[in-house]
């Protein structure tokens, strides 16, 4: 229990606020990156007991929710082939494509799977070498070491039937994209910590140093936030922009280097679209030529698919920090956990899933006591 009773202790947690309070002499904006982070916030109020000039803006830092919808479509495709067996993470289940989502391709027959790491699926593939399987790689830096593995392992050991369908998105060319948005309100990062445990933080200098905005790399207890946010407070009110790491027990500067060189040996890089955002150059990865055999988007032939958004969906500007959730006209009413129109909703590290959860139903004033 040591890492959880240890990063949520009361008196700890109000003496980094009561610091953060005496610190802070003007208004700044920072946007936590990981949707892990955001439903850290909203659980435990954080952002209701920040001073009123700390706002807390949230980024899109939930895998599932910037997964596009024509990969989502794309899957939607190649699950319902005969022949296939397509697995997936739970959380990608209920995620809307344009009219359907997985839960409806496998009660219309498909043969869909939960696992719990790629390599089950490698696994399943191995037992049914007469059937095609397909796994839905998706994800920040965080996943990608082991969908690289599952590949990796897949032509080691001569598995022909199995394939990756790749929807990896990389963070730094995220927030090269936000800070030069024309709409961008940011003045500092709050760094996803899982992230940087296999990145290291290489690429984040260069972005503080470009667009002065300290980016501090952050954990998710409590705790970790606070810290966060007291350190990016500090280096704002000096007109500081560097990058510190708050989340030392777990990020190396280095990264991971067995992760890292998986990852350069299976993947490459591309540019990627984000569900809501749209295309970010060099924002994700591709199946490198060596394993793209492995590539299920090529095998099953998918790329002429089209898609439509729904209209009243405004997900996009919740994932990009220009609304709140409760903003969204759609929100709690026509989208609901049960009913969702985007992926935000549905996800397990969706902000409007987060603001459904804990009953965040207000406005954004109504919902800050001290605004």
């Amino acid at each position: 229990m040591r890492y959880i009773d240890e990063f949520n202790d009361p008196d700890l947690a109000r003496r980094l606020l009561a610091e953060i309070h005496a610190t802070v002499t003007r208004p700044w904006a920072l946007m936590e990156v990981c949707g892990g982070q955001t439903h850290s916030i909203i659980r435990h109020g954080i952002d209701q007991l920040l001073p009123e000039q700390v706002e807390l803006i949230h980024g899109p830092g939930c895998p599932v929710c910037v997964t596009p919808l024509e990969m989502i479509d794309k899957a939607l495709e190649i699950a319902s082939r005969p022949g296939v067996i397509f697995c997936s993470f739970g959380d990608m289940l209920r995620v809307p494509g344009t009219d359907r989502d997985l839960f409806r391709v496998k009660g219309a027959g498909g043969d869909v799977r939960v696992v719990y790491s790629p390599l089950d699926a490698l696994d399943v593939a191995r037992q049914n070498p007469d059937r095609q399987v397909v796994f839905f790689g998706i994800g920040f830096e965080t996943t990608a070491p082991a969908n690289a593995m599952a590949v990796h392992q897949a032509r080691r050991l001569g598995v022909r039937n199995f394939g990756l369908l790749v929807s990896h998105v990389r963070v730094p060319p995220a927030v090269e994209a936000i800070m030069t948005a024309p709409s961008c309100r940011v003045q500092g990062f709050l760094a996803a910590g899982h992230v940087c445990s296999v990145m290291g933080v290489a690429e984040y200098p260069e972005l503080a140093r470009r667009h002065r905005v300290p980016i501090v790399v952050t954990g998710f207890e409590p705790l970790d936030i606070l810290e966060g946010v007291r350190r990016a407070v500090h280096q704002l009110e000096r007109g500081e922009h560097r990058v510190e790491n708050a989340y030392a027990r777990v990020v190396r500067d280095e990264g991971n280097p067995a992760a890292l060189h998986m990852i350069e040996e299976v993947f490459e890089v591309t540019d990627r679209a984000w569900r809501g955002i749209g295309m970010i150059p060099a924002s994700g990865w591709r199946l490198s030529e060596a394993f793209r055999e492995y590539d299920a988007e090529h095998r099953f032939d998918v790329g002429g698919i089209r898609t439509e958004e729904s209209a009243a969906c405004r997900s996009g500007e919740v994932l990009q920090g220009l609304i709140k959730p409760v903003e969204c006209e759609a929100f709690g009413t026509a989208c609901t956990p049960r009913t969702p129109l985007g992926a935000t909703m549905v996800s397990s590290e969706g902000a409007c899933a987060a603001y459904h959860l804990y009953r965040r139903l207000g406005s954004p004033k109504e919902m800050n006591p001290v605004g």
